[in-house]
This record gives structure tokens, sequence and C-alpha cells, in this order.
């Protein structure tokens, strides 16, 4: 009973800080969660049985100057002892003047509901560093100051992310909230028309909801389908994306994101410490033009050498 209500009382603290969530997405895209579910939801650390350490890079829009680039690196591992996971992470993302760089440590409890069925609940905490550098920004107006602070301006501040993480052998689902402290960057006024005006940034709370299936077709084939959807206040994108795991070796995927476009993605599994993972994704229609998205990464898992049991092919 005490597990219970436990429960409940995470859950609904995550989705108030969710649903009170407002404004445009402030978080990086990715294609490779679908390698390191951890790298949305830190539930899902000590969760695939290994100590895991996961590298990425993206790099987003080619053909547009100031595009997104994104470097991602984590490990998380568990405690079985304890029924504890536990992780560290860390992101760089620089998009146009804007550059923000972030550590986290993770603690979540794993709580078995049955022989197939497992929770975990995940919390995770760290210092966000934005940096702003406007200097070389040219405005339609020469006069126009209201953006002077952000010439050279730094703030780190206190962020803290939850989730919860509900899976068995072949089936997962994940809920998980960032920035839920929502941590404020500027706050700040200014000089404007004869009067006074005020720039406000801080970090609005993401939502990431996740559900997928995997099917046994056979030793030599496994199909997985997965969807994801993400939030920011009311506004919503989803990505729906279908998967191969063919002898066990590679898996081939194709996804769909909505109001955007689509791509492929592939991960190779060396051997049962290594896997490198590919995506590619480009927008439909006028979004085309902002060029294609390219995403690496590489995945290290260690085990124990008296654990000689094969990582759960639900894990991608």
């Amino acid at each position: 009973m005490k597990a219970k209500i436990v429960s409940l009382s995470f859950l609904f603290v995550l989705l108030q800080s969710y649903f009170n969530s407002l404004l445009s997405q402030q978080d990086p895209q990715y294609n490779m969660y679908l390698f390191n579910q951890y790298i949305i939801n830190p539930a899902y650390g000590g969760t695939r049985e290994a100590l895991a350490i996961v590298a990425s890079l993206r790099n987003q829009w080619v053909s547009f100057p100031g595009a997104p680039q994104t470097a991602y690196v984590s490990m998380h591992a568990p405690i079985k002892k304890y029924r504890l996971g536990y992780g560290i992470a860390a992101m760089n993302d620089r998009i146009g003047a804007r550059n923000t760089s972030a550590g986290y440590a993770s603690i979540s409890y794993i709580l078995p509901l049955s022989s197939k069925w497992k929770l975990s609940f995940g919390a995770r905490a760290g210092a966000t560093n934005y940096q702003f550098n406007l200097n070389k920004t040219e405005y339609k107006d020469a006069d126009d100051n209201s953006f002077a602070l952000l010439n050279s301006y730094q703030k780190t501040v206190l962020d803290m992310d939850a989730g919860l993480y509900l899976y068995t052998r072949s089936f997962y689902f994940g809920f998980s909230a960032t920035h839920i402290n929502q941590a404020r960057i500027i706050n700040s006024s200014f000089a404007v028309g004869g009067g006074t005006s005020s720039v406000v940034y801080k970090l609005i709370p993401h939502g990431f909801f996740i559900l997928g299936k995997s099917f046994f077709i056979n030793d030599n084939f496994l199909l997985n389908v997965n969807y994801l959807q993400q939030s920011v206040g009311s506004r919503f994108k989803g990505d729906l994306s279908v998967n191969a795991l063919i002898k066990n070796r590679i898996w081939l995927g194709i996804f769909v994101r909505g109001d955007y476009g689509g791509g492929l993605l592939t991960q190779v599994i060396i051997n049962k410490q290594i896997r490198i993972g590919y995506s590619y994704d480009v927008g439909a229609g006028i979004k085309r033009s902002l060029g294609g998205t390219h995403e690496i990464m590489i995945g290290w898992d260690i085990r124990a050498k008296n654990n000689t049991s094969v990582i759960n092919p639900r894990f991608l």
C-alpha cells in the first residue's frame, strides 16, 4: 500500500509540472533516443541491466547556417542489490548565438510488479549553463537596443527532470518531464519608446510520452513498433517508427515525424559490448530546403564476467 501511495504522489507531481508548461521547444531534438531512452527519461537508468555508456553527435539541417549542433554522452547502471539505478550525463547544444552546456546525475528505483512487469521511477538534477552572444547580429533597426544585454550574457541554473518507466521483456511505456523547477535564465528590463519593457526567459517543462512493443517473428527477425510524443504546453509533436532486428546484428528502421518529415536509422551490433548507430532525416515540402540531418552514436555495454546473458531484445 505504501509503495502505491508513493507511486501515485510521484505521478501527480510529474503530471502537474507537465500540464503547466507553455511556449515553444527549448530541448534539443534527438533521433537516437530509440537506442538510448535515458536521453529523454531518467527512469530508464539501470533498466538495461548493464553499465551502459553512450555518446552521440547530431548535426541538424546541414544547409542552414547557425543550425543546431548537439553532442551528448551518458552513463547509467543498476545497483541490483538495492533495486536502484544511477547515471550521469553531459550535453552541449549550439544554435545560432546560443550555446547551452549541461551536466546531470540521476537516481532511479526499480519496483518489480510481477515476474514479468517492472516499474521504474527516476529523478535527475544538474547544472545548465546558457550563453548568448549577439555581438555580430545585424538588426533591421540600427537603434534597437532591446537585446543589448545578450551581447555577452551567461547564467548557470539548477535544472531538474523526472520520469517513470513501465516495462516487460517485449513492451515499454514511459513518461517524463524536463525542467520541472522552471529555472529562470533572464529577467531584465530595458528602456524603449520613453518607457520600459522586460525580457523574461525561463526553462519550460517538456513532456515525453513513449510507447513501444517488440514482436518476435523468428530467431532471425524481430519487429519493433515505437511511438514518441513530445509536447510543450498545447504544442504536440509525434514520432512513429518501425524497426527490424535482423539476425540479432543489424537494426534497420524508418520513422515519420509529425509536421516535419521522416528519416531512416540503423544500428549495428558489433559484439556483446559495442554497437554503432546512424540516422538521417529530412523535412518534407518547403522544410526540405533546410537540408538533411545526420546523427551518429556509439554504445558500450559493460557487464560482469559471470553475466553471460544477452541484453534484452526489447532494447534498441
